[in-house]
């Protein structure tokens, strides 16, 4: 009672920085003045709330297609990998890489730069985990890429330097070595996780998205179709399913125009983040049964389709993983089966690109109208 009444008489402090049991945000001051004590010593530890925001990674939803799937003797379900905190599937390798370098003792919050290529998605989820931990980060991107993903990449903190748009994916990768070797002097602090060289990406896959779709298919999944970047996910996910059932199918899909892993050469293409022009050391050829070629003018119509008919605003990727989901939905062979892919990103991120190009000119070119 006596440490009680001491506890009075200071003013206890509550858990959020209040102070004379008044709490800097609360419109209930005259309640926390009338009761300070049990202000001070309110366990909140049982409560549903997330401690920071890279806790909100992971367990994404399934959800079937229907209207653009009406022609399908399958099924197609899409895992919706834009409900992550900075709205992309990278959220999860981003985490992945960086927890692991710091677990090894490589990198340091606050004193680590780091340096890493990217297309878009990986660099936006490195500069939300960056900002978290307190990094800073330097970023090599095309110049082709959505002046979205430069405002946003911006908006986390992190430095963007852009890269001649006809040396694709490549001259990306190497302006990023490039610059590591401008910190030579500095070579301790400085740090690139290279996202298509680190088996943390492939990992995270393996132990998250793959036993998620498993779990949440009940084991029924007979095929997974997924678009190939760095590829991390179609390796881990498909290394996953296979070790549970060997009899699933996994498919990789790349863009017509830079069909790379299918023989051809590397070219200009709409479908970002998928067909980066070479092979990356951690994708796994083995695992997949087949790449399937997608147009880019096809995946930017199936994801216009997937917003109007399905109500689900996503990337260009999103679209090329559709129509080859739906190709093989058609197969008389996969009748009844049920397909799983995977929608990497949110269709926001893409507003200034082809994707939205006709209704940004329509929506331009709006006038008001006179109101009586």
């Amino acid at each position: 009672m006596a440490r009680m009444m001491k506890l009075m008489r200071k003013g206890g402090k509550g858990i959020w920085g209040s102070q004379n049991g008044f709490s800097f945000f609360s419109t209930q001051g005259e309640k926390a003045a009338i009761d300070p004590i049990a202000s001070s010593f309110r366990d909140l530890s049982a409560l549903n709330i997330k401690k920071k925001a890279s806790q909100l990674i992971g367990r994404t939803p399934l959800v079937y297609l229907n209207k653009v799937t009406e022609d399908c003797g399958a099924h197609v379900a899409a895992k919706l990998e834009f409900l992550h905190p900075s709205f992309s599937v990278k959220d999860r390798p981003a985490t992945s890489m960086l927890e692991d370098a710091e677990k090894k003792g490589l990198i340091t919050p606050g004193k680590t730069t780091l340096i890493e290529p990217t297309s878009g998605n990986m660099g936006i989820s490195l500069a939300f985990m960056a900002a978290l931990k307190g990094y800073k980060l330097i970023l090599t991107m095309p110049s082709y890429t959505s002046m979205e993903r430069r405002v946003v990449m911006r908006a986390y903190g992190a430095d963007l330097v852009l890269t001649d748009p006809t040396k694709g994916m490549g001259g990306t990768v190497k302006k990023a070595y490039q610059l590591m070797e401008s910190y030579k002097n500095d070579a301790d602090n400085v740090f690139m996780l290279q996202q298509f060289d680190n088996p943390a990406n492939v990992k995270v896959h393996y132990e998250t998205t793959g036993p998620e779709i498993w779990d949440d298919t009940l084991g029924q999944v007979d095929i997974f179709v997924m678009g190939i970047g760095s590829g991390g996910t179609v390796t881990g996910v498909g290394q996953y399913l296979k070790s549970k059932n060997p009899n699933v199918k996994i498919y990789g899909v790349e863009p017509a125009e830079s069909n790379v892993l299918n023989g051809g050469q590397p070219g200009p293409h709409l479908i970002t983040g998928n067909g980066v022009g070479f092979k990356p050391n951690i994708l796994d050829m083995d695992i997949m049964d087949k790449v399937i070629e997608v147009k880019s003018e096809d995946a930017v119509k199936m994801a216009r389709e997937l917003a109007t008919k399905e109500g689900l605003l996503v990337g260009i990727s999103s679209g090329a993983n559709t129509v080859a989901a739906l190709n093989l939905a058609k197969k008389p062979e996969n009748k009844g089966k049920l397909i799983v892919t995977v929608m990497p990103s949110l269709g926001e991120r893409y507003l200034s690109s082809a994707l939205f190009e006709e209704l940004r000119q329509e929506a331009e070119q709006m006038q008001p109208v006179s109101v009586d």
